[in-house]
């Protein structure tokens, strides 16, 4: 009786496909690695294109290609979205800080607002502004490709003194850079009283302006320190510098529009507050786009507090400022 013979089974493939598993390889490795079109993978394996297209597709889908993108920018991108993870805003741009002078971190904050609201107006905008040296450096860093229909309104009275701190400078700056029309306003920032304020606010004049202000499509503003030496604050209001103990009894970590707001981006009751010409914040949030810029340690609580506080889409800073930010953050544990 014959004796059957069992073959046993093969564990390794057949020929064809230990062959189109080599192709594949070579097809991933002189695309992805070596950075040849399909047609010249093609010319050199000796097989058609419509093969070479086959096999790069097969590779990926059995996840046989990896693709990591390393960027000098990465660790700013990711700071960013820790930022928007915060919540309180809508976008975030942080620059690299290349210095450890303030000025010059600035320039580069202001620099890239300015690419920043290039991108984004168009004929017919309106612009409003605040004065301040985060918006002056926007100013100066604007380098349009062309002139631009658009009106520079401000959002505050005006304050004389530091080129900086007069709105109606600042303003008619950026409307010349921009090839648009600049609108001044003839009020003071601050009024002597809440009745006075009143009066000023619904002068024929002024009340166009801050009309046209509402009517804006982009806000362009800063964001003021108030606890430290340094604040700008103190140069808007000469009774401020020797009210300290008002200001830090009323509970104010930071300034926008003028406005003195809290740890938690609410208005503080200063009387002060009070007596500004300013648009409200309500006002303020009424406008589609709120872009805020604030360089510097010194404006991360600031910051921390106007994102609280919902008052902006996009915030504006570098990589220290962003860095201090977070820090702020997880110390406290949330945003609340």
């Amino acid at each position: 009786m014959p004796i059957a013979k069992f073959k046993p089974k093969t564990t390794t493939a057949p020929r064809e496909e230990i062959v189109i598993a080599r192709q594949m390889h070579q097809a991933l490795v002189l695309h992805f690695l070596e950075g040849l079109t399909q047609a010249q993978i093609a010319d050199q394996l000796g097989i058609s294109h419509a093969t070479v297209n086959r096999l790069i597709k097969r590779g990926r889908q059995l996840g046989l290609v990896e693709i990591k993108i390393k960027s000098p920018i990465e660790p700013l991108v990711d700071m960013e979205e820790r930022l928007l993870a915060l919540g309180g805003i809508s976008r975030a741009i942080v620059v690299p800080s290349v210095s450890d002078n303030p000025q010059t971190a600035l320039q580069a904050v202001g620099d890239a607002a300015a690419r920043l609201l290039i991108e984004e107006i168009d004929d017919g905008d309106t612009i409003c502004i605040t004065g301040g040296k985060g918006v002056s450096a926007v100013v100066a860093g604007l380098q349009p490709p062309r002139r631009f229909n658009v009106e520079v309104i401000p959002a505050t009275g005006c304050v004389q003194g530091k080129h900086y701190t007069d709105v109606n400078h600042v303003s008619t700056l950026m409307a010349d850079r921009l090839g648009g029309r600049s609108y001044q306003i003839h009020a003071p920032l601050f009024a002597d009283d809440a009745e006075q304020r009143g009066m000023l606010i619904n002068m024929r004049s002024v009340a166009d302006v801050f009309q046209r202000a509402r009517e804006a499509k982009i806000a362009l503003v800063g964001i003021g320190s108030i606890l430290t030496d340094d604040s700008s604050y103190y140069d808007l209001h000469p009774s401020s510098s020797t009210d300290r103990a008002a200001i830090e009894r009323s509970g104010a970590s930071c300034e926008l529009l003028a406005h003195l707001l809290d740890d938690h981006g609410r208005v503080c009751d200063y009387s002060l507050n009070r007596s500004l010409v300013s648009l409200t914040l309500p006002e303020f949030a009424s406008i589609p786009m709120k872009i805020g810029v604030a360089s510097g340690p010194n404006k991360a609580g600031p910051i921390l507090s106007v994102m609280r506080g919902n008052h902006l889409d996009t915030l504006v800073t570098d990589e220290a400022t962003g860095a201090r930010i977070l820090e702020m953050a997880s110390e406290e544990g949330h945003l609340a």
